[in-house]
């Protein structure tokens, strides 16, 4: 927030509707106030803050496809409830852009939203369980729920057990009833069917997803996927990780 008054409303949020009228109206920075009040609220990780379209670098069809994607569905927006799973190997871009596209749902549409690691999700739910925690359950999941767009961030990430599996699948699931706009990323391939893969190849096989790694029916089950499929359009990205690739180039010492 700005540390010196609006010059032209004094920080009341009003100026006159006409000059020289008794008229009021609300002022302009009251909408930019909003918007840094929602961008606050979203809780994107510093890290992101300054991804955008035009700063994500393309490097392969793929990624030109996904910025598509992403475009028109901030074009559709809100008319569109299909949100997007981003899908590939690690260092593609698939956070940056996600990223890119729930801040400018934020600012440009004026959509409440909220970025969550389902990491820190898991772990934010299980802390309210211990004795000493101020936080409740409820307290945890209400923006979760509420949220206009919800980003959660590397979807498979926490090892599946019972609880975990059944936990994540009651919350996408709460939103998909709501027709609320949800937005994942994952380094997880698609399918742990292997005639699937064949016929529907979602990555070239590289030594980024070998043989008997885990997939994300794996990593999440095959209900959840089932309902994640119903919500969401999925956007393969391809590539060589670009942090060990091209970030550990340039750095000079």
């Amino acid at each position: 927030m700005p540390d010196t008054p609006c010059p032209a409303c004094q920080d009341t949020g009003w100026v006159p509707a006409e000059a020289g009228g008794g008229a009021v109206r609300r002022c302009n920075c009251i909408r930019a106030r909003q918007a840094v009040i929602r961008l606050e609220r979203a809780r994107v990780p510093k890290r992101y803050q300054a991804c955008t379209f035009g700063n994500f670098e393309l490097h392969d069809d793929t990624h030109k496809r996904a910025v598509m994607i992403a475009r028109k569905l901030l074009e559709n927006y809100p008319s569109q409830d299909i949100g997007l799973l981003f899908i590939g190997p690690p260092g593609v871009g698939k956070t940056h852009l996600a990223a890119a596209l729930l801040i400018e749902l934020v600012q440009a549409k004026r959509a409440s939203g909220l970025f969550y690691d389902f990491r820190d999700l898991i772990r934010d739910i299980q802390e309210t369980y211990t004795p000493e925690s101020g936080r409740s359950e409820s307290e945890i999941l209400a923006p979760v729920f509420d949220s206009d767009v919800v980003l959660f961030d590397e979807l498979g990430a926490k090892r599946p057990t019972a609880w975990v599996e059944e936990t994540i699948f009651s919350i996408v699931n709460h939103r998909y009833n709501r027709k609320k706009l949800t937005l994942f990323t994952s380094n997880f391939l698609d399918t742990g069917d292997e005639e699937e893969d064949r016929r529907q190849p979602m990555f070239k096989k590289t030594d980024l997803f070998r043989k008997g790694d885990d997939t994300l029916v794996d990593r999440i089950g095959y209900r959840l996927r089932s309902r994640i499929y119903e919500m969401c359009k999925v956007v393969p990205m391809e590539g060589q990780d670009y942090r060990k690739h091209v970030k550990q180039a340039g750095y000079r010492f």
